[in-house]
């Protein structure tokens, strides 16, 4: 008998004072509770991350469908920048034709009054030209008649 048998024996007896005491059923409690714990910490993962894949997926969506309002919205906005440029070059051109119109009548009118006006002059020097060559031409009372009757006749024959 030597130190190994005691150390052997004193191991065994320990094992079995153990069992006696249930030493075991706490062991392997404590190893099922632990088992336990990891499974459910890996299903409580396993659903967060099918949350966040959800989740993710959702965003995903939100983002496309965003993009997708984006580039409506885009699209409209042009069609629309693009009609009102087409309005504001129809209404400059509409605008363009009533002023040019406008000038138009005004040109017109314009030459409507310096034509009655050099023809008013023109007949006020005729008249002035004809008084001083006939009163210089006629002297006397058959001069003043004949100034007097083309006096008359030109008065007649202006209007």
């Amino acid at each position: 008998m030597d130190a190994e048998f005691f150390v052997l024996l004193g191991f065994i007896v320990f094992v079995a004072v153990l069992y006696r005491f249930g030493a075991h059923k706490l062991v392997l409690s404590g190893l099922d509770a632990r088992g336990k714990a990891i499974a459910d910490e890996l299903a409580q993962a396993s659903k967060l991350r099918q949350e966040a894949q959800s989740l993710l997926a959702s965003f995903d969506k939100k983002r496309a469908e965003a993009e997708a309002q984006a580039a409506g919205i885009i699209a409209e906005a042009q069609a629309e920048a693009q009609r009102l440029a087409e309005d504001a070059a129809k209404r400059m051109d509409e605008f363009i034709v009533r002023r040019t119109a406008q000038a138009e009548s005004k040109i017109a009118l314009a030459e409507a009054q310096a034509t009655a006006e050099v023809r008013g002059a023109a007949a006020d020097h005729a008249t002035r030209a004809a008084e001083i060559l006939l009163t210089a031409a006629a002297q006397g009372p058959a001069g003043a008649d004949l100034l007097t009757q083309e006096i008359g006749a030109l008065k007649s024959r202006l209007n």
